[in-house]
């Protein structure tokens, strides 16, 4: 008789395929380094749009107040309907909020005033377009001869 060696079945080896533990390591690692690079300079980015929003609306309540001044030789509100001063409504600004603390017939001073992720930040502008910053957020710096837009001051 004959007798065939038995059958062996051959072994299949797979390709190791996959990543090391060293490789996602380092990709996790590098990730982390660039988020915490871009994550606070963002944060920067929206801040200062949010600024803009309030310089933006001080300088359109500052302009309805000249063209008010114009019309009615006064800053302030004539009558309780008749003429009523921009200032007696104010533009929305965001998280800003737009008042005129300082109104008299021959002078203003309108104001921003920062909540939220704007807190700490106070806009000024008055009749002679004078802006200031008069008081600015943690790690931002005020600025008395203009409106601060960026860290490092106005």
């Amino acid at each position: 008789m004959n007798k065939k060696p038995p059958y062996r079945v051959a072994a299949h080896r797979f390709p190791a395929s996959g990543f090391t533990l060293i490789e996602v390591m380092i990709t996790v690692a590098i990730i982390g380094i660039l988020a915490a690079i871009a994550i606070p300079n963002y944060r920067d980015y929206v801040l200062r749009g949010q600024l803009v929003d309030a310089q933006n609306a001080l300088s359109t309540l500052r302009a309805n107040m000249e063209r008010f001044f114009q019309d009615n030789r006064t800053y302030s509100s004539v009558g309780t309907t008749t003429f009523i001063s921009p200032c007696a409504a104010p533009p929305a600004a965001g998280s800003f909020t737009i008042s005129c603390p300082t109104l008299t017939a021959t002078t203003f001073t309108a104001q921003a005033v920062g909540s939220g992720s704007t807190n700490g930040f106070t806009f000024t502008v008055d009749q002679q377009n004078t802006r200031a910053t008069t008081a600015a957020g943690s790690g931002w710096t005020a600025c008395t001869t203009g409106w601060t837009t960026r860290k490092s001051g106005c």
